[in-house]
């Protein structure tokens, strides 16, 4: 028993011991911007934190996204496409597979509920 417990506590500082040397090795705490999307850098592009703040804005999104979600034919990518209302107009940014995956995405956001406008941004994403 002395032994398990002898080797539990071993592991235990060997865990805590090799934190630091993560931390220094992975910037300790600083943000990697590295893979941030060069056009979400242009404050003219809005991203999902320009997510409008309307009760009414939250629930088109929310519907947007779960009938984009609820169609299997999609793809993953296409399941996944940013979705910002702000005021009705709904933004979709984000790789689609194909020109009919984009058709299909667009077409699903214009006809629910709410939906002012859509502004289509999506990608053919390239192989």
């Amino acid at each position: 028993m002395k032994l398990l417990l002898g080797a539990c506590a071993l592991a235990g500082v060997l865990a805590v011991g090799s934190a630091p040397v993560l931390a220094e090795q992975y910037g300790a705490g600083e943000a990697d911007n590295t893979g941030r999307n060069v056009r979400d850098r242009d404050d003219n592009t809005l991203t999902p934190t320009d997510q409008g703040g309307s009760a009414a804005d939250r629930d088109v999104t929310a519907a947007v996204r779960k009938a984009i979600v609820d169609n299997d034919a999609l793809s993953t990518n296409a399941q996944n496409v940013k979705i910002v209302t702000v005021n009705g107009v709904v933004t979709l940014r984000g790789p689609v597979e194909t020109p009919n995956e984009k058709a299909v995405v667009a077409a699903t956001a214009e006809k629910t509920t709410g939906v002012k406008r859509v502004e289509n941004q999506l990608e053919i994403k390239t192989h």
